[in-house]
C-alpha cells in the first residue's frame, strides 16, 4: 500500500480499534493469531466492515517450535506459504540495512577510527533471519597480511534488530530514516554514544527500506482484508504490527483488529505504552484469548495430562486469566474473554470458565473459528461490538516524566503482579548511563521471557507471594 492511501484520507475519522491479546503463553499455544483472524471474519459475517492487522512471520520461529503466523484451519490469511516464507521481502530489507550499518562501522574503524570507537564497547552486531546457535558469539576482524581489528561480536535474528523495531514504529520512510540515524552503534573511549548518523550511510539504509515501509495487503480465507506488516519480537522489542499499517487501516474501515505479540503482560503492555503513544492511538476494546489447556498448564497440569477432564484445575488456573483482565482494565478499557474452543474441552470445564466470567462481570464466549470460520465466532463478535460501542477512558500506565526505576516498578507490580523489583549493580550502572545520554524520558521496553509473569519461564500461573523481580 502506497503512503498516499493514508495521506489522502487524513480528514476521515478513524475506525474503532480492537486489540487481541492473550493470557501468558504456554507451549500448547493459545491461537491468538487464529482468533484475531477468526474475529475479523466473524465481524464480516454480521455485516461489519473491518480489517485485521497482523505482524509478519520470520523464518526463525517458522522453522522452530512456534511455527507460522498466518492463523490456522478456517481462520487464516492467504497465501499462507508465501506469507510465512519471505513474503514481500521486508525482513530481507531489514537484514540488509542492518548489516550495511555494521559494514560501514567496521570500515570506519579500519580506516583510522576518527570517532574513537571503543571496540570493546560495540553494541551493533550482525543479523540473520535463520537461527544459528554457533554464530551467536564470534570473533571477527582477524584480517590478512595487512592486519585487522579483531573484536568479539555475534549474529542476532533479524527480528531482534533495532531496525525491525524502527520499521514497525515509523510512520513513513522519512521517519524511518530519521530514527535509524539515531541508533547507538557503539560507545567511544570516553563513554559517549556513537550514532549511525555519525558513521554515515543512513541514506543508503533508507533506500534499502524504501519498499519495506509500505504495508502489505492480503486477505483471509473469507476475503476479509488483512494487512501484515512489521514483526519485532514482543519479548525484546515492542512486538506490534507497524504504525503505518494500523493507521492506514483505521482510515479505510469501521473496525480494525490488531494483534500484538505474546500475552497482555508483554505485547499488550508495550502496545499501550509505546506504540499507542507514538501513533496517538486509542483502543476501544481488548479481547483476551485463552484456552482450557492454558488454564490447566498455569495450574500445574503436565502436558501429557491435559486431555483429562479436570474442572478443578481449570478453576485453579483462572487467576492468570483474571490477571490479564485486570491488566486491560488498568488502561481504562473493557475486556472481552475469547476462549479458543478445542474438541477436548469438557462441558464441566467450559461451565467453570463461563460461571467465573459471569461472576466477574466480564463478557466471554467460546469460539470455533478454526473449524467453522467466521460463523464460529459471531457470538464473540457481537460481544466485542457491544463493548466497543461504550465510551472508554483509555490512558497509559505511567507518565514519561517518572524516574526510569519507577516506570519499571510500575510495569512489574501492576502488569506482572510481583511484589517489587531489585536492580543489579550493572543495571544501576546502565541506568546512570541512560540518564546521562538523555534517554530517561522515554517509554520502557522490557526484555523478558514470554512464558511467565516472572523472569523464570518455569514459574507458571501467578508469581509466588513476595516475589522480587531481578532487573539485570
Amino acid at each position: 500500500l502506497k503512503p498516499q492511501v493514508l495521506t489522502s484520507r487524513q480528514d476521515k475519522p478513524d475506525g474503532k480499534l480492537i486489540i487481541v491479546t492473550a493470557v501468558t503463553p504456554t507451549k500448547t499455544g493459545e491461537g491468538k493469531t487464529t482468533m484475531a483472524v477468526g474475529l475479523a471474519q466473524a465481524l464480516g459475517h454480521i455485516g461489519k466492515r473491518n480489517i485485521v492487522v497482523l505482524r509478519q512471520p520470520s523464518l526463525g520461529p517458522v522453522f522452530g517450535i512456534k511455527g507460522g503466523a498466518a492463523g490456522g484451519g478456517y481462520a487464516q490469511v492467504l497465501p499462507m506459504e508465501d506469507i510465512n516464507i519471505h513474503f514481500t521481502g521486508d525482513l530481507h530489507a531489514v537484514t540488509c540495512a542492518h548489516d550495511l550499518l555494521t559494514s560501514l562501522m567496521e570500515n570506519h574503524i579500519f580506516r583510522g577510527n576518527a570517532l574513537d570507537i571503543d571496540t570493546k564497547n560495540i553494541m551493533w552486531k550482525r543479523v540473520l533471519d535463520i537461527e544459528s546457535r554457533f554464530l551467536r558469539s564470534i570473533v571477527v576482524g582477524l584480517g590478512d597480511k595487512n592486519g585487522g581489528v579483531p573484536y568479539e561480536t555475534g549474529f542476532e535474528i533479524t527480528t531482534a534488530s533495532e531496525i525491525a523495531a524502527i520499521h514497525a514504529i515509523s510512520k513513513d520512510l522519512m521517519d524511518c530514516k530519521q530514527r535509524m540515524g539515531e541508533i547507538t552503534v557503539a560507545y567511544n573511549s570516553k563513554g559517549g554514544a556513537v550514532k549511525a548518523k555519525e558513521i554515515g550511510g543512513v541514506g543508503a539504509m533508507a533506500i534499502l527500506m524504501k519498499e519495506a515501509v509500505k504495508p502489505n495487503l492480503v486477505q483471509t480465507l473469507e476475503n476479509t482484508p488483512a494487512i501484515i506488516h512489521g514483526g519485532p519480537f514482543a519479548n525484546i522489542a515492542h512486538g506490534c504490527p507497524s504504525l503505518a499499517a494500523i493507521k492506514t487501516a483505521l482510515k479505510l474501515t469501521d473496525y480494525v483488529v490488531v494483534e500484538p505479540g505474546f500475552g497482555a503482560d508483554l505485547g499488550m503492555e508495550k502496545f499501550m505504552n509505546i506504540a499507542a503513544r507514538a501513533g496517538s492511538l486509542k483502543p476501544s476494546v481488548v479481547v483476551v484469548v485463552a484456552t482450557i489447556k492454558a488454564l490447566k498448564r498455569h495450574a500445574g497440569v503436565k502436558m501429557r495430562d491435559l486431555k483429562e477432564v479436570n474442572p478443578e484445575k481449570v478453576a485453579e488456573g483462572l487467576p492468570i486469566l483474571a490477571n490479564e483482565v485486570d491488566n486491560v482494565k488498568r488502561y481504562g478499557l473493557r475486556p472481552v474473554v475469547c476462549m479458543n474452543h478445542f474438541y477436548t474441552d469438557d462441558d464441566a470445564e467450559i461451565k467453570v470458565v463461563l460461571d467465573w466470567a459471569k461472576k466477574m462481570g466480564v463478557p466471554a464466549a467460546f469460539t470455533d473459528t478454526v473449524l467453522k470460520g467466521g460463523p464460529g465466532g459471531t457470538e464473540l463478535a457481537k460481544l466485542v461490538l457491544e463493548e466497543a460501542s461504550k465510551p472508554s477512558d483509555f490512558h497509559h500506565l505511567y507518565d514519561l516524566d517518572m524516574p526510569v526505576e519507577e516506570k519499571i516498578r510500575t510495569i512489574a507490580t501492576q502488569m506482572y503482579k510481583v511484589a517489587d523489583i531489585e536492580l543489579s549493580s550493572e543495571a544501576r550502572s546502565n541506568l546512570k548511563q541512560i540518564e546521562k545520554l538523555g534517554f530517561d524520558k522515554m517509554p520502557i521496553c522490557m526484555a523478558k521471557t514470554p512464558l511467565s509473569l516472572t523472569d523464570n519461564e518455569n514459574i507458571q500461573g501467578m508469581p509466588p507471594e513476595g516475589y522480587i523481580l531481578p532487573i539485570e
